[in-house]
């Protein structure tokens, strides 16, 4: 018989696949139990079942990495908990190198897993070839080892999550399948309200629901189509085989991944599973996922398959004569980034995403799984998600065609070269400014944020514009270098048109940013404020600049990748009885930023209006002229020099970097990029959100208390929680460090920062300083024990973990780079 259908439920989760049956796992153990699941068949028949199972720690953020440790640590005692198996086994894991460049990113990868407390060791080929004997070792130069990796059975960790979910109330329904997502206006915004459903009898019905949690899996973006939501994902197939029984290979074989050649291993009943994620993938579903794909796989594809056979034979030539049980060609859905989607849907209210596992579902199910649940309960999330947040892409995100061509290259991701300001290069151009094409005259190499196309660099022409990859010192850093002093020394124009720019208007704008924002934005029409959105641990949700445009308008510009995530924490902040709106305004304007010495006497080259400092102070904003042009000039600064952002009207925009170039030629005006930008900021201290600045820091922690009204007595999100946090000694400070001597050493970000010899922290932005003359970094340190304060910072000597070489490194409390900003002042 069915199992019936309740009426009502305070959550309905949408998939019973691992992640579906995490979510409901955890709503329970956090005490929510009027929980329902919904699955279209039986639980994990979708992607599931054929997963291979691997369960890898490390991650390339932190806040990943937690997560994965979490999974691991509830896969091992799970069992204990539900009496059911889940096959979890800690068997430890090897990734291998072949080259060397593969072996410095081991390393580089050891470096960080020690900053992260994740125990991983640099071992050599004798080692590796120890602890996996039937692998051929000969042209390795070495490996990492992992001991605290493993790997669990997905269908029995699915049922086991399922268990313990129905011990504590959950009602899991199979053979059901919803047909539609409900929703109603609310003041706050649309919201869902439930689903309608159908069963295998034939039975319909529909379920209201206070919160809809969309687990779907592979159909995850249909379901978010149901309602208007935009789920990024798209499907591709993904190949693994089983042997039969190899000599050699026993229970306790650790998992081993090849990524050089592409390829993964894991034992399973005395015979080898190997599988891959080849560097061209082969997208499937363009016309949907067939609704009653359950425990279906596809037809086997031996020429898509071929790199990976070929490699994995040349690491276990055993394989030449292992008999093959079974060829698994299981497709999975992948994102445009290769990060999975948690996280409330920006377009509706109470409406859940957990999907887009690209292949890493098992591992990251358990953390996914309680970060979503906590989420759903907080009312906002509880740690640092951003890598994963659904926020962090738009509605064109959901494009089909763009998804289609975007995941031939992602799921090759996981085994490709991570090099250091990788950017991927399919489904581009994408975003345009309206002065790409002068840019790319110019020598412009494009890289891509939120799809812009942004200016990296510029090289000598555009057949050179290319980043050739390394670890060490790349093609591109003289001419960044160049761009980088011409800042410093005469001026620059930056094209920074993919700022997202959002417009607040009405008569109550400033008492609903005062209760939103951290900083007081109660200034005279003209005048900026810097300011941290908050949460209400009182950990930073983004950072911006606000312009008060009049008595009821203010422009708020923010990040690229923040547009969607600052429209949404905004939008929900403000209340329904107060006469403001919200209107996302960043493709009207485009933004060039003249910024450099010389940048005054260029600009009033080309304007009526006064530039002087007396006449046009730091942080003020105006309508001014570029020659034909009328456009908004605002004196501030992300390089730590004198300048001016303007922004221009996009159908005037080309015609005022004509004017701007123009008139530049006789104070030396160079076009300058992303690249440059970066090693000017960090000189300067400047934070950038998503590097210092995320869901896990604090205002006092990054430096940034000024920025914050906790001496006025206007409430605002957070203020609670800062001024808990002021009367507590500093146990975790964001720092700059610069190496000691002209290092040939390149930092990248990620590496570990050493105290005595101990890792303290790691570092989360880096550059050569063309100025400083050496390799210069920002990060955090933290301490246990006491307060990092000046005295315990200056007690020490500091060192910068790179690949495993020690570099020596001054910490500096303030920028090393005009600590006073007489030079933005000016």
């Amino acid at each position: 018989m069915s199992t019936p259908v309740p009426s009502h439920a305070r959550v309905v989760i949408v998939g019973g696949g691992i992640v579906g049956c995490s979510v409901a796992y955890h709503l329970t153990k956090l005490g929510w139990r009027d929980v329902v699941l919904l699955e279209q068949g039986t639980l994990s028949c979708g992607t599931t079942w054929h997963a291979a199972g691997l369960v890898g720690q490390l991650r390339s953020q932190q806040s990943m990495t937690k997560l994965i440790r979490y999974s691991t640590a509830l896969y091992a005692e799970l069992e204990a908990e539900t009496g059911l198996a889940t096959g979890w086994k800690q068997c430890g894991s090897l990734s291998v190198a072949r080259t060397k460049e593969r072996m410095t990113q081991l390393k580089r990868t050891a470096a960080s897993a020690r900053a992260y407390g994740v125990v991983c060791d640099v071992i050599g080929p004798r080692e590796a070839g120890e602890l996996w004997p039937v692998m051929r070792t000969d042209d390795l130069l070495g490996a990492v080892w992992l001991p605290g990796d493993g790997k669990a059975n997905p269908t029995d960790l699915t049922q086991s999550l399922a268990r313990g979910a129905r011990q504590r109330g959950a009602r899991i329904v199979e053979n059901t399948r919803i047909t539609a997502v409900h929703t109603e206006a609310t003041p706050s915004g649309r919201a869902a309200t439930g689903v309608s459903w159908r069963n295998k009898d034939g039975e319909e019905g529909t379920l209201h629901a206070e919160i809809v949690v969309n687990c779907a899996g592979q159909w995850a973006k249909a379901v978010g189509r149901m309602c208007g939501v935009t789920v990024p994902l798209h499907s591709a197939e993904h190949y693994y085989i089983v042997t039969e029984r190899i000599a050699g290979v026993h229970p306790d074989l650790p998992v081993m991944r090849d990524p050089d050649g592409f390829i993964y291993f894991k034992e399973e009943v005395g015979g080898l599973v190997m599988g891959g994620f080849e560097p061209n993938a082969k997208p499937w579903g363009m016309n949907g996922i067939p609704e009653n794909f359950e425990f279906q796989l596809l037809p086997d594809d031996w020429d898509q398959f071929e790199i990976l056979m070929e490699n994995a034979l040349q690491r276990v030539p055993a394989l030449e004569t292992a008999q093959i049980r079974q060829f698994y060609n299981g497709p999975e859905s992948f994102t445009p980034d290769n990060n999975f989607i948690v996280g409330e849907a920006p377009e509706l209210r109470r409406f859940f995403v957990g999907a887009g596992f690209n292949s890493m579902g098992i591992a990251s199910a358990g953390g996914a799984g309680m970060a979503l649940a906590e989420w759903i309960v907080a009312g906002e999330p509880t740690m640092d998600l951003w890598p994963v947040d659904i926020r962090r892409f738009a509605r064109f995100n959901g494009n089909d065609t763009w998804l289609h061509d975007r995941v031939k290259e992602t799921l090759g991701l996981h085994y490709a070269m991570p090099w250091p300001n990788r950017e991927l290069d399919t489904a581009r151009p994408f975003r345009r400014s309206p002065i790409y094409a002068q840019l790319a005259a110019d020598g412009a190499c494009f890289g891509s944020k939120m799809g812009w196309e942004r200016a990296n660099f510029f090289a000598p022409s555009p057949d050179e514009a290319r980043i050739d990859y390394a670890f060490g010192q790349q093609n591109w850093q003289p001419w960044s270098g160049a761009e980088h002093r011409a800042c410093r020394e005469g001026v620059a124009l930056f094209d920074m048109s993919s700022f997202a720019k959002l417009l607040v208007k009405g008569r109550d704008a400033e008492a609903v940013l005062q209760s939103i924002v951290a900083n007081d934005v109660a200034v005279p029409a003209g005048s900026t404020i810097y300011s941290g959105l908050l949460n209400e641990r009182g950990t930073y949700e983004s950072d911006l600049t606000l312009t008060r445009l009049a008595d009821d308008q203010y422009l708020v510009v923010t990040g690229s990748a923040q547009a969607t995530r600052d429209l949404d924490y905004l939008e929900k902040a403000i209340p329904a009885d107060r006469h403001c709106v919200l209107v996302d305004v960043t493709s009207q304007y485009s933004v060039l930023a003249v910024m450099g010495p010389h940048s005054r006497a260029l600009l009033q080259s080309v304007s009526k209006a006064d530039w002087s400092a007396e006449a046009f102070p730091f942080g003020q904003s105006r309508e001014v002229d570029i020659g034909y042009a009328t456009v908004r000039a605002t004196r501030l600064t992300y390089v730590g020099e004198l300048g001016w952002e303007l922004y221009v009207p996009v159908e005037f925009a080309v015609g005022v970097y004509e004017t701007l170039h123009a008139a530049g030629k006789a104070f030396g005006l160079v076009n300058a990029g992303y690249y440059a930008i970066d090693s000017l900021r960090i000189e300067k201290g400047y934070r950038a959100w998503g590097r210092e600045l995320s869901p896990d820091c604090n205002p006092f922690e990054a430096g940034l208390s000024f920025a914050c009204k906790l001496d006025k007595d206007i409430p605002f999100r957070g203020r609670e929680a800062l001024l808990r946090l002021r009367k507590q000694p500093l146990q975790r400070r964001l720092v700059v460090l610069t190496a000691e001597g002209a290092s040939e050493q390149m930092l990248w970000g990620g590496e570990a920062i050493l105290r005595d010899g101990e890792a303290v922290g790691s570092v989360t932005s880096a550059a050569f300083g063309h100025t400083l003359g050496c390799p210069v970094a920002m990060g955090f340190v933290s301490r246990e024990d006491g307060a990092v304060d000046a005295a315990w910072l200056a007690d020490a000597r500091y060192a910068i973990d790179v690949a495993g070489d020690l570099i020596r490194a001054t910490v500096h409390l303030s920028a090393p780079y005009d600590p006073r900003a007489l030079r933005v002042k000016s």
